[in-house]
């Protein structure tokens, strides 16, 4: 089943694009709403678009299907398991050594393949009953469709990648910015409401198209308005125009000369570590002076800052220390005649340790280049084993305050204020969701502690992702939820979801993160 029959901008997109898929899929034209649905047709209502699917077809989500007239939802509930480790996929009512365990908490059930409870007047497809510590819990499992979502993506590298508020594009279209650096990293803010619905129907597209892609784990190509290419992937070094980074800094060039200087005494008499941030010199920084070296009368460029540190040395760019320079000279203005002495010993070095260069100075007190002495090398390799490796980290940040909520409780703001109590444990997929302080329910979650495709979309465009909110029965009682959906794990096991048009075809049982708590179904309070 991989035909849409429908999606909400039908078969003509923006500027007259036809559109197309690879494979088998045909999109046809939204019908009005006025008309009288096909006999062969049934209507899916698991968001607002509404597809009427034919006989062997998807919706133009590919994650419900119109099997013999039954409306079914295509991907498998994805179930975590501690006591069975296996990747397997079987149809709900099968047995399974981990449907048999006693324990009931060797089980999770998450969001991924749950569907979702629009039109949000209906319970989740899943509030499952359970025990921890004689602890009777509740947790209520959904699929959430988010227009108010991002990924906010963090780039380990000292490479110039972008001007602040500089655009991302995607494909030519804009999908997100250049947002604050942060210390060793670069970041990126991606999607948001305004680029899947606030601009075009393509701009929207292919936000959406980016945004599942970095959910799921897979690789996205991005470009930077005056600055780099990129390729990016969860969990996966990035890609800066064309070539894979591999370190990110130690620290900032003053923080480099704080944590190496006791091992630079004795074998350099000036030390230079560059860097677009702070760059530092030894001889002038509080370290050089408190272990008493004297100045080496060394000039740099750029704007000084307290002693030691400089500020500006160079412009942004992808050379030493994430500046745009290659020869690191460059910021040398020269050498004080009164202080500095033929012969003086420089070390010049990046923030990773990717770049090093020795100097003497002749009579002229010009730096030569000579052979780097055995025990500055190996200080050299110290500052690149003391970097850690580069990373892409995704993090989805998605707005949950919404209607979803109407499927945990009949009074919405009763589960946001249990939250903010810390009387409700949010997850996303079985991981940990940072919930973001103030108004509604932000969470925050890092995609790769997710189980592969998480994520999902519907062609409004929106992104589908699972959420889990669980707690004590009391708490649930409390906030008023719908204690007559209550089902216990056997029971969801043998039946699968409820208060949908239709049931998933399987269940997956998939290995529960190593990283992640076990279990997922505690409260803070009671953790």
């Amino acid at each position: 089943m991989t035909e849409h029959t429908k999606v909400d901008f039908g078969a003509e997109r923006v500027d007259g694009e036809t559109a197309s898929t690879p494979g088998p899929t045909v999109l046809e034209k939204a019908a009005p709403r006025s008309e009288r649905m096909a006999s062969n047709k049934i209507e899916c209502n698991a968001c607002p678009v509404l597809c009427q699917i034919s006989e062997g077809r998807t919706g133009a989500c590919d994650r419900y299907a119109n099997a013999s007239g039954r409306l079914i939802r295509v991907d498998p509930v994805v179930f975590l398991s501690r006591a069975n480790g296996a990747d397997s996929t079987v149809e709900f009512g099968a047995s399974s050594d981990a449907q048999n365990d006693p324990v009931e908490q060797a089980l999770f059930v998450t969001g991924v393949g749950a569907s979702s409870t629009y039109p949000d007047y209906k319970p989740a497809p899943f509030i499952v009953a359970s025990k921890r510590d004689d602890v009777d819990m509740i947790t209520v499992v959904t699929e959430g469709i988010f227009s108010y979502c991002s990924f906010k993506v963090k780039i380990d590298t000292d490479r110039f990648l972008g001007p602040e508020q500089a655009n991302v594009r995607c494909q030519g279209e804009i999908v997100g910015h250049v947002t604050t650096a942060e210390y060793g990293s670069q970041m990126l803010s991606l999607g948001g409401v305004h680029h899947l619905t606030g601009g075009s129907k393509k701009e929207g597209r292919v936000t959406c198209d980016m945004m599942l892609a970095l959910g799921n784990k897979q690789a996205v190509e991005l470009s930077i308005d005056g600055g780099a290419s990129l390729a990016i992937r969860a969990g996966a070094a990035p890609v800066v125009d064309g070539v894979e980074e591999q370190r990110m800094r130690v620290g900032c060039g003053s923080a480099t000369i704080g944590i190496f200087a006791k091992q630079w005494f004795g074998h350099a008499d000036e030390v230079v570590v560059v860097d677009d941030h702070i760059t530092g010199v030894l001889t002038e920084h509080q370290a050089g002076r408190c272990l008493g070296m004297t100045r080496s009368g060394i000039r740099i460029r750029g704007r000084k800052s307290t002693p030691g540190r400089y500020f500006q040395v160079a412009n942004p760019g992808i050379g030493w220390g994430g500046t745009d320079i290659q020869d690191p000279l460059a910021i040398i203005e020269g050498f004080d005649p009164a202080v500095a002495k033929p012969g003086m010993r420089l070390l010049m070095v990046s923030t990773t340790g990717e770049h090093a260069q020795w100097y003497e100075l002749d009579q002229d007190l010009v730096p030569r280049v000579a052979g780097m002495p055995d025990a500055v090398r190996r200080t050299v390799e110290r500052i690149g084993e003391n970097c850690e490796p580069s990373l892409a980290t995704v993090l989805f940040l998605g707005g949950a305050g919404g209607s979803l909520r109407a499927g945990a409780t009949e009074n919405p703001v009763l589960l946001t204020r249990a939250i903010k109590q810390k009387l409700v444990n949010v997850t996303c997929g079985g991981a940990p969701a940072y919930v973001w302080p103030g108004g509604g329910i932000t969470v925050m979650v890092d995609v790769s502690r997710m189980p592969d495709r998480s994520f999902g979309t519907v062609p409004t465009p929106a992104i589908v992702a699972p959420i889990e909110f669980t707690m004590t029965y009391d708490a649930y009682r409390d906030l008023g939820g719908h204690l007559d959906a209550v089902r216990s794990l056997e029971n969801v096991l043998i039946n699968g979801p409820e208060h949908t048009e239709g049931a998933p075809l399987a269940r997956r049982m998939v290995a529960a993160n190593p990283d992640n708590p076990w279990p997922p179904v505690m409260p803070p309070m009671l953790g």
